[in-house]
């Protein structure tokens, strides 16, 4: 069976960072390959502006080109929105019989991971490795059997500065890998 990582998110637009943890968790959580879900839309994040869907996968897409075990992936757009994280589950385990996911998630998530979405049923279904964030300690005695607690160093990055660099036309070098530094500049994003 092969083991899946799911690292979902906006990726608007996805950075070295996102790479960076997703190569680290790949290794740590003992996994096959992991699968950059580009969300449609979050809906704990609904008020979010986001690129136009196609644009912020083919980014992410381009990123990943060079990486054989991660893979951008465009499944939550075929399915209903707002994309609920169970139904996406739901979905990929009933297409790939012959995966084993992992939901790949940050301790900023795990805080609020009593908001989502049937989170009990993702708890009992799921393996669930957690990354911890600088804003987001994560005591592993408090973490259920299935819950795993990864040591990942995270690169001081975020799409939203990204954003306010490229809005104030600021270079985005180093923060993006050169192709997608050069899409964002040819598709005029983010001004």
């Amino acid at each position: 069976m092969t083991k899946t990582g799911l690292f979902g998110g906006s990726f608007n637009p996805i950075h070295i960072g996102h790479i960076h943890l997703a190569r680290q968790l790949l290794r740590a959580a003992r996994l096959d390959e992991v699968w950059f879900l580009v969300s449609p839309q979050n809906p704990l994040k609904q008020d979010m502006r986001l690129a136009p869907e196609q644009q912020r996968l083919e980014m992410a897409q381009i990123a990943l080109r060079r990486y054989k075990r991660l893979e951008a992936s465009d499944f939550e757009f075929h399915l209903p929105r707002p994309s609920y994280t169970w139904t996406t589950l739901q979905a990929l385990s009933s297409q790939y019989p012959d995966r084993e996911f992992t939901l790949l998630i940050g301790g900023d998530n795990w805080e609020r991971f009593p908001q989502w979405y049937r989170h009990d049923d993702i708890l009992a279904a799921y393996h669930i490795a957690v990354y911890p964030r600088v804003d987001a300690p994560i005591d592993p005695a408090t973490l259920p059997p299935n819950v795993m607690l990864m040591q990942a160093e995270t690169v001081d990055v975020s799409s939203t500065q990204i954003r306010e660099r490229l809005r104030h036309r600021q270079s985005v070098a180093g923060l993006v890998p050169p192709a997608v530094e050069r899409y964002l500049i040819r598709e005029k994003m983010y001004l």
